[in-house]
């Protein structure tokens, strides 16, 4: 991997897919955004730091989320109407933002993808009050759209939703209790992973739940959320080794990222590793040596191989998807192993 890429961001030729997806991101989640948009900044807020507060975080950072997104392009992947998911797509922006932002008070997270967070910005009790907004407007959107669908697929999209929700909460605290353990076995980080991802299962799944899709579609879109969640949580894995403040973050508030736990389990290699990291102030030509000594690890190159095979499996498996769709499906996939 060349040292260009610790400017991936930046480098217009390394973004071309990655550009691509996000850009279908915010079409098909823009009216689901000013859906939940318009629903919170309507309200009375008299606190104009709090409003504030809110009004960032959905100015600033939610665009490009996957959530009404993904609900929008398996609702049309087994043949129902888009449009009819916007509400519900609202409603899950809302609530997830919620537990990202209460998700960035537990790391300490005062940074992602260059841009403050809400608790960066507006410091612990803005943001846990702010979180708190979203969850219970979004709680009441999802409730008044439920009312209005048949009785099985309300209790469908209601089970999906506590499911996966209790399945992010365990996995959240299992990372938290990992925090600052140098000690973690890749595996184990890796099942944390695979609960985190199973939120962007349930969204795949709410989808074909509106469209009218078969109970065997909804598996196989199902998995295809779940290997998306997964995929796009390993590559921030890797993108959060590029960025100093980031790395030193992840050592001192979270877990180590995922590459630098295969490193670790060599003690010649965790020797010289641990010599970078305990330095006072991590440089970026300290991050290009642990990328370097990261990189040569076989078992990182085989997680790459196996990223890139999961996107052919899943594939493979969505060929009743009309073809407009399934560019979009695998677009989605192909931007989370781009540079990799």
């Amino acid at each position: 991997m060349s040292p260009s890429f610790m400017k991936m961001k930046k480098d217009e030729d390394c973004k071309k897919i990655a550009e691509k997806a996000l850009i279908l991101l915010r079409k098909r989640g823009e009216e689901a955004l000013a859906i939940a948009t318009k629903a919170v900044m309507s309200e009375e807020i008299a606190y104009g730091p709090l409003r504030s507060a809110l009004q960032y975080f959905l100015q600033e950072i939610r665009f490009g989320a996957p959530h009404s997104a993904l609900i929008s392009l398996t609702c049309e992947a087994v043949g129902g109407n888009p449009n009819d998911t916007s509400l519900i797509g609202a409603a899950m922006v809302l609530i997830a933002s919620a537990a990202d932002i209460h998700d960035d008070i537990i790391d300490n997270s005062e940074v992602k993808n260059s841009k403050l967070t809400v608790f960066g910005k507006f410091g612990k009790n803005l943001a846990l009050l702010a979180g708190d907004v979203f969850l219970f407007k979004g709680l009441i959107i999802l409730h008044e759209y439920c009312k209005k669908l048949p009785v099985e697929k309300k209790e469908r999209i209601l089970t999906l939703l506590e499911d996966s929700f209790f399945h992010l909460s365990v996995a959240e605290a299992k990372e938290a209790g990992l925090k600052g353990n140098f000690n973690i076995h890749p595996k184990e980080y890796l099942d944390i992973i695979r609960e985190k991802a199973s939120v962007i299962e349930m969204y795949a799944r709410i989808g074909v739940v509106i469209g009218g899709g078969d109970l065997e579609k909804e598996n196989i879109l199902g998995q295809y959320g779940r290997t998306l969640g997964m995929l796009s949580i390993i590559r921030d894995e890797f993108i959060d080794m590029y960025e100093p403040d980031e790395i030193k973050n992840r050592i001192m508030n979270e877990c180590p990222p995922l590459p630098l736990l295969y490193a670790l389990q060599n003690p010649k290699i965790k020797a010289k590793i641990m010599k970078i990291l305990t330095k006072k102030e991590v440089k970026e030509d300290d991050i290009y040596k642990l990328i370097k000594i990261v990189d040569r690890i076989e078992d990182v190159q085989k997680l790459k191989v196996e990223m890139k095979k999961s996107v052919e499996k899943i594939l493979d498996r969505c060929t009743f998807v009309k073809p407009q769709v399934y560019r979009e499906l695998r677009l989605l996939l192909s931007a989370t192993i781009e540079d990799l």
